[in-house]
């Protein structure tokens, strides 16, 4: 699950970095509106975490910049300014939760899995596709009710093919999801790592449909 964070205060972004990461997002991280108003227009991600007070866009003008281009992507608005009518123009603006400063990171956390379940259609923490069960609390999966080890990495894997269930996943939309912008992302690194799932998975959870991409497979 690929995340972006913007926000202008270095501490504070790398502390949510911290903990985005260790819920397993693959975070990123811009300091500016402008910035944040690019990489957000041409950029997919699964979530964004927005601060409002932001230097030479401010984030409600970035939300709606996003919002009137048809970017659709789980907006999480933080801020200092905890005054209602605020949080009815940043909802207004297109946000889809709002939190103000200050905040405990487990809070933040678990609104943003939340905000990711929600935009995949699947609302409670543990998610079924046929075989494979993932609890996005605790990252951890089973197959058909027995566990399996899987490395933040793999969870990641499993969890961005779950929320696109029902649907062919190309190799290139795969890899942006898991890497980013990480230059040594490659083709044959995804390839490993989908037969080393498989071979921790066993038959029926991941699916291939040649040259076009991978899938979870429904039940039997």
């Amino acid at each position: 699950m690929r995340c972006l964070i913007v926000e202008d205060d270095p501490a504070i972004a790398r502390d949510l970095a911290a903990a985005l990461g260790g819920a397993g997002f693959l975070t990123e991280h811009v300091g500016d509106g402008e910035t944040a108003w690019f990489r957000g227009g041409t950029e997919d991600y699964d979530l964004v975490v927005l601060d409002l007070g932001l230097p030479r866009l401010d984030g409600l003008s970035v939300l709606k910049r996003w919002r009137a281009e048809g970017r659709d992507m789980p907006v999480l608005v933080l801020t200092a300014r905890g005054s209602w009518h605020e949080r009815v123009e940043g909802i207004d603006s297109g946000a889809d939760d709002y939190l103000p400063k200050p905040f405990r990171m487990e809070e933040l956390v678990a609104r943003a899995r939340a905000l990711v379940r929600r935009a995949g259609g699947k609302p409670g923490p543990v998610q079924e596709m046929g075989l494979l069960a993932l609890d996005t609390n605790h990252q951890t999966a089973a197959v058909a009710g027995r566990a399996v080890a899987v490395t933040a990495l793999e969870f990641r894997l499993l969890a961005y093919l779950m929320m696109q269930a029902g649907r062919v996943v190309s190799p290139g939309e795969l890899l942006e999801h898991l890497y980013g912008d990480d230059a040594s992302r490659e083709v044959n690194a995804l390839e490993a790592l989908i037969a080393r799932l498989r071979r921790k998975t066993g038959q029926g959870v991941i699916g291939t449909r040649r040259g076009f991409g991978y899938f979870l497979e429904a039940a039997a």
